[in-house]
């Protein structure tokens, strides 16, 4: 296409003499755009979402993993808010209800409405391939919340450092549990927080605490198999000294539930007690730490995970990009082994020594 007010003779176009007023050159770009629609001058972009990229405009799809755990649960509540404060459009939430498949049919759905973006929290590090590859074909910007992809397009992952929790996890109980046999209640390992948080607390305890043997609970964040298979370990374990939780929002009403029924839930600090560490950071979690049912969690923040969900679905849609470093907002952005940046958010270990603090997402909800 011509920049100036004269068309390149080699096209064989005379030379316009005199000056074109600026209208005149919007109209013979427009119309030229219109005849080369998948040239240059054009996209193969879905209107709403070509309409939208550049001034960070247009709807936003918002696609939640489940909403059985309080966690989610919270998270879900924070969105419009969060949304509202950073002026973006959301769409209501849909829920793909643990159903990885599920998932990449609500994000054709929402890609199908026209939506200029997608905030997504994958269930499956893999599986959400498919659905970030609609995405990317269709020129929709999508940001992960909380689960990392294996592979595709994003344009960030908004999450905590998850090898982060299984070793705070493990440094805890090592402290506190001298020798024996713990057990780590683990997540779906088809998802990269569950893998990651497996692994590292499983390194972690063989480096800095042999006295300690650790059993192993797939429950893949399912409440009822976390349960089930507990009450089994305790009936061949009855001696077990620790528990670690990798996700309270949908293993701690059974875990606490279960050693109850075995009458083997007693208050920290009297004996007998087992040491129980979780990840989320929600009330239920705080609570128990009051009342000395559990000793610590890893407060996983569910509205920072909104907040920033927003902040970077609107840098997207506005054409900005970032680089590894320290943030603003007292985070480090990492580039990922797949390439991909991730905004690694503060999860502090929460305890009886700082449970009331007035700054932990769990204590604002109530």
């Amino acid at each position: 296409m011509p920049g100036s007010t004269a068309w390149n003779g080699r096209h064989g176009r005379r030379r316009l003499e005199g000056r074109i007023s600026s209208w005149a050159v919007r109209a013979t770009a427009a119309a030229a755009c219109g005849a080369l629609a998948l040239t240059a001058c054009g996209s193969t972009k879905d209107s709403g979402a070509a309409g939208a990229k550049g001034d960070g405009g247009g709807k936003v799809g918002v696609i939640l993993p489940l909403l059985t755990s309080p966690f989610w649960q919270s998270y879900n509540d924070y969105v419009p808010k969060m949304a509202k404060a950073e002026g973006v459009d959301a769409l209501k939430t849909v829920n793909s209800n643990s159903d990885p498949s599920q998932q990449i049919t609500d994000i054709t759905n929402e890609l199908n409405q026209g939506v200029a973006g997608l905030v997504v929290a994958p269930l499956d590090s893999a599986a959400v391939e498919a659905g970030l590859d609609q995405a990317e074909r269709k020129g929709v910007p999508v940001v992960a919340v909380d689960v990392a992809p294996d592979r595709g397009k994003v344009a960030m992952v908004v999450r905590a450092n998850n090898v982060a929790y299984g070793e705070k996890a493990c440094r805890y109980l090592g402290a506190h549990v001298t020798s024996g046999k713990v057990v780590q209640i683990m997540g779906d390992l088809a998802s990269v927080n569950g893998r990651e948080r497996s692994e590292a607390f499983r390194a972690c305890v063989r480096k800095n605490y042999p006295r300690l043997k650790v059993l192993e609970i797939p429950a893949k964040w399912e409440s009822d198999t976390a349960a089930s298979k507990l009450d089994t370990l305790l009936n061949a374990n009855p001696d077990l000294k620790g528990i670690y939780l990798q996700a309270g929002g949908v293993y701690l009403a059974p875990t606490l539930q279960t050693l109850k029924s075995k009458k083997m839930l007693r208050k920290a600090g009297t004996a007998g007690h087992i040491v129980v560490v979780s990840n989320d950071g929600i009330p239920q979690e705080l609570d128990a730490i009051r009342k000395g049912e559990i000793d610590a969690t890893v407060s996983q923040p569910a509205d920072a995970y909104a907040k920033y969900g927003m902040y970077y679905i609107k840098a997207a849609l506005r054409g900005k990009t970032f680089q590894p470093g320290p943030t603003d907002h007292g985070s480090t952005i990492v580039k990922l082994p797949n390439g991909i940046l991730e905004d690694q958010l503060p999860a502090p270990l929460v305890t009886k020594d700082n449970v009331d603090d007035p700054q932990l997402w769990g204590n604002t909800v109530r």
